[in-house]
C-alpha cells in the first residue's frame, strides 16, 4: 500500500512543480487551451502517461478549460509519491 507524503516532503515537492496546488487533500493544477480540440488531445496524451503508471487522475473539462486531481487511492484518497510521479510527466507534456 502506498504511504501519504508527510508534510515536509509535500511542500519540497510542490516548490518543484509547476502551478500545482493541494486541495481537499489532492494535488489539483488547472490548465487552458487554445480550443476544445487542444483540451481534450491534452487529457487523451496524459492519459497514456496515467496507464504507463497505472495510476489515474480525476479529469473536468469544459470547452478548453481542463482541471487534474491527483490522490492515491490505496492510500485512502492522499498524496503520495505516485501522484508527484505523475505531475512531473504531466507538466512535461
Amino acid at each position: 500500500m502506498a504511504q501519504q507524503l508527510d508534510p515536509a516532503k509535500m511542500n519540497q515537492e510542490l516548490a518543484v512543480l509547476d502551478g500545482w496546488t493541494v486541495e481537499e487533500d489532492k494535488l489539483t493544477k488547472q490548465f487552458s487551451f487554445g480550443n476544445f480540440r487542444e483540451a481534450f488531445s491534452f487529457m487523451v496524451r496524459v492519459a497514456f502517461e496515467a496507464e504507463e503508471l497505472g495510476h489515474h487522475p480525476e479529469f473536468f473539462n469544459v470547452y478548453k478549460d481542463v482541471r487534474i486531481q491527483l490522490a492515491t487511492h490505496d492510500a485512502g484518497g492522499k498524496i503520495t509519491s505516485k501522484d508527484i510521479d505523475l505531475a512531473k510527466r504531466i507538466d512535461a507534456i
